[in-house]
């Protein structure tokens, strides 16, 4: 039987523009791309996913660093660790963390991506940012405009400013609010950038060892 390619991550968005992400880069065709409805949900199912999956898969979690890398990853690796692999790293790859289980485990392989860049806070669209071209005028009135948006009209807080920014941007292309993963198939995000080398990279590197 012909081990599974599955990727989980926290929402739509984020299953999105990883499917896009993979199709137009070269990156593997999955089986399935589960969006497990938030941090949370992922971090508590994943030690039953991975029991579940044996070694007919190989796993990829794609999950949002938020305020602190650190503590997401000792999340992360003690959900793991209670699994039962042994070489988890104690900090996360600056290229994507790949991790084979112990000899004769049932287990899948299983690999990390923290969003955006496995090293700093932040969330997906903190990566997407990466994918806007470089030099954009449009985009640097985007980004005043958000942060002088006066503070009794300001309706998000300030941890939600790179969705409030991305989403400004592509309303302000030609054909206004395209979904993530359709913006990089009509290019409004560019697929083409160092950041995104990386992470189909480590996909590729997970999926076909």
């Amino acid at each position: 039987m012909a081990t599974k390619k599955v990727l989980w991550v926290e929402g739509k968005d984020d299953e999105h523009v990883m499917k896009h992400l993979s199709s137009n880069r070269g990156g593997p065709h999955f089986d399935e791309i589960k969006s497990l409805e938030g941090c949370t949900n992922l971090l508590e199912s994943l030690q039953v996913r991975l029991k579940a999956g044996g070694d007919g898969i190989i796993a990829g979690i794609v999950i949002d660093a938020d305020m602190d890398i650190a503590a997401r990853w000792r999340s992360l690796r003690d959900q793991l660790l209670k699994t039962g692999y042994q070489a988890v790293p104690d900090n996360p790859s600056p290229g994507g963390t790949i991790i084979d289980p112990p000899e004769d485990a049932f287990l899948p392989r299983v690999g990390v991506w923290i969003m955006p860049d496995n090293q700093t806070g932040g969330i997906l669209e903190d990566f997407l940012k990466f994918l806007v071209p470089a030099g954009s005028h449009l985009f640097d009135h985007v980004t005043s405009s958000i942060a002088a948006i006066p503070e009794g009209e300001r309706r998000f807080n300030q941890l939600a400013d790179p969705k409030a920014i991305i989403h400004t941007w592509l309303a302000w292309q030609e054909d206004p609010g395209k979904p993530l993963g359709t913006a990089i198939t009509m290019r409004y995000l560019d697929a083409h950038v160092a950041q995104v080398d990386v992470l189909v990279s480590w996909m590729n590197r997970l999926f076909f060892p």
